[in-house]
């Protein structure tokens, strides 16, 4: 005999939030702007019921099937936070053989200087994600939780450094805190 369990969780929607769903695209609207993620997989369901939103396994529902309903229940929460309040993470610029200069230039970061190189290494902004660059310290804004967080980890990597004793030289732009 072959138990049947529906898993299912319950995601409250915020005053002030609207949410779609079309087909396996998520859209949500606040006051700072939209954000919209695909959650596809054949046996988890997203449906819209008054001020909530029900996510259902159908089925027989395995360990991997509970884990992904707790990541949607996440990205979800996350979609909401971002389009109400949003979220910032702060770098700071830390040098002691050559002064490090960041600028923003397009949908690019530029740190020049850095460890004496001649050219500037290049750091990707992502879509829909704001960066200031005040003296040593990189403000990192936006909606999208995923985004922002990507953005700051590509100016870290960015200054990641080869072929030199990392004990020696710690230089380079580090996340400091995030929010």
């Amino acid at each position: 005999m072959v138990k049947i369990i529906d898993m299912k969780e319950i995601v409250k929607i915020p005053e002030g939030v609207q949410v779609t769903i079309q087909g396996k695209t998520v859209q949500v609207k606040g006051s700072k702007g939209t954000v919209s993620k695909e959650l596809s997989h054949p046996r988890v369901t997203l449906t819209l019921k008054d001020s909530t939103i029900e996510i259902l396994c159908a089925g027989t529902a395995k360990r991997k099937e509970k884990a992904l309903l707790g990541t949607y229940k996440a990205l979800l929460r996350n979609m909401m936070k971002g389009v109400t309040q949003g979220y910032e993470c702060k770098m700071k610029t830390v040098f002691s053989h050559f002064p490090i200069k960041t600028t923003v230039e397009g949908n690019h970061v530029l740190i020049s200087n850095f460890l004496g190189e001649r050219y500037p290494r290049k750091a990707e902004i992502l879509e829909n994600v704001k960066v200031e660059v005040k003296a040593e310290s990189i403000t990192i804004t936006g909606i999208d939780k995923e985004n922002v967080g990507q953005t700051a980890a590509n100016i870290e990597r960015a200054t990641k450094v080869k072929n030199r004793d990392i004990r020696v030289f710690q230089d380079g732009c580090y996340i400091v805190k995030r929010g």
